[in-house]
């Protein structure tokens, strides 16, 4: 009986380092939100945000169709007359909508058969245009996922956007005397530190004093525009011949992100370099240690303090690389598009990467397809205005439905009569208010 006590109650000493790595793996696993009893569907992450898409796009159907003369014209003759309208305000709006985002495939293929390369060029503008306008997305987006995934809410991309564009644009005009193979990565990088400083600075008081990050990247946000302001008004990034307006010089063409093809064409190696660094997020969250350690704070900050893992440190690099993701956003910008910076550098990509993080699942493939979406939507809104005399202000409301849908992903699951999972569907876990878990 004594032989029997001694050898239940021995442990090999290693037993609890075991213990705790079993659990941290649990926990971050991608699977964490399974259905109970039961086994991840392929392909569920990716139908609450297809659903939303879609209820988005008819929700913004039947607001064309109540808000358009025609059909009330059309059912004063016939109920079938104002259903007939209903349907051709709807397809004009979305088919000039498509065209505007994607290109016409007639004017498309039109092109290749004459072969005529300006032709085509101008034929495929439309989705190199849509690119450009997911390019800051990507990065944007790509800043928000990473704190989710740290249990982090970094509202403040917006001003860590402001700030990697104003350090950006003061390295690429007042830097001089270099070659483009130096000046143009040195500009992008210095607007990439200068976001991960305003990234660190709500990091180190989140990790540091328990101050929570949603009120202090929303009080940054507000400095760090301010701040701009000033900078482009009466502060060193004030062009000399500007009289007052808030306008920055231009930067040298040594600092300027290649673009791929002549005017009026827009489309920049920015593009590939925000793929590239979607590809490294996903490889520093799921492939390194690091990232392990990163994902596990957020997954359960008890179990990673239990298991040894550094709360503090995770914490305050979490929020320097989101920073660093929205500086590049802005340096992007500025770099590549741009080429100056104004008080209007920013059309919002920093609120608008809170939906495209929830919109992607936290995932950086997530974000990039939803980067693209935005893109797209964004890029054809204007078309859709002038075509089909659709208000601009359709798309805000298409993608306000879509938001609303993805974060609150109960509305679709009722809509369409999914059944239900108790865990997140986006794998966002945040901590709570505070600062404590």
């Amino acid at each position: 009986m004594g032989h029997f006590m001694e050898n239940k109650t021995k442990k090999p000493e290693n037993k609890l380092d075991d213990s705790g790595k079993i659990l941290l793996e649990e926990l971050s696993h991608p699977s964490l939100s399974l259905k109970p009893g039961g086994k991840p569907k392929k392909g569920s992450a990716l139908l609450i945000p297809l659903l939303a898409i879609i209820t988005g796009l008819v929700i913004g159907a039947i607001l064309i169709i109540f808000t358009s003369p025609e059909v009330y014209a059309g059912l004063k003759v016939s109920f079938s007359a104002g259903l007939a309208a209903a349907w051709g305000a709807v397809a004009s709006a979305y088919t000039s909508l498509f065209k505007g985002s994607i290109g016409d495939p007639a004017a498309i293929a039109k092109a290749f058969k004459t072969g005529n390369t300006n032709d085509i060029r101008l034929a495929i503008n439309p989705i190199l245009e849509s690119l450009v306008s997911a390019t800051p997305y990507i990065f944007t987006g790509l800043a928000v996922a990473l704190g989710f995934r740290t249990g982090l809410f970094n509202i403040g991309v917006e001003g860590q956007y402001y700030i990697g564009a104003a350090v950006a644009t003061f390295v690429g005009f007042a830097v001089t005397g270099l070659p483009a193979y130096i000046h143009m990565p040195l500009a992008f990088i210095c607007g990439a530190l200068g976001g991960a400083l305003w990234g660190f600075i709500p990091g180190w008081l989140k990790a540091k004093t328990g101050g929570h990050e949603v009120i202090n990247t929303i009080m940054m946000n507000w400095i760090a525009i301010n701040l701009t302001s000033w900078l482009l008004t009466n502060g060193p990034l004030q062009k000399p011949d500007a009289h007052g307006a808030p306008i920055s010089p231009q930067i040298l063409p040594t600092a300027e992100i290649p673009r791929l093809f002549p005017e009026p064409i827009r489309f920049h190696i920015g593009f590939f370099i925000a793929l590239a660094v979607a590809f490294l997020v996903y490889w520093l969250l799921f492939k390194t240690s690091w990232g392990f350690d990163l994902r596990t704070v957020g997954a359960n900050s008890s179990a990673a303090r239990y298991a040894g893992i550094n709360i503090v440190r995770n914490i305050i690099l979490a929020m320097i690389l989101s920073g660093a993701l929205a500086g590049m956003a802005g340096a992007n910008q500025v770099l590549g598009v741009d080429h100056s910076m104004s008080t209007s550098v920013s059309a919002g990509y920093g609120f608008d990467s809170i939906a495209l993080a929830l919109l992607g699942n936290s995932t950086p493939i997530g974000v990039v397809f939803a980067s693209l979406l935005w893109g797209i939507l964004n890029n054809g809104a204007t078309q859709m205005m002038r075509d089909a005399s659709i208000p601009i202000s359709i798309i805000s409301v298409i993608q306000s439905f879509i938001i609303v849908f993805i974060a609150a992903p109960a509305l679709i699951r009722s809509i369409y009569r999914i059944r239900g999972a108790k865990a997140s569907d986006t794998g966002v876990t945040l901590s709570s208010w505070g600062g404590k878990s």
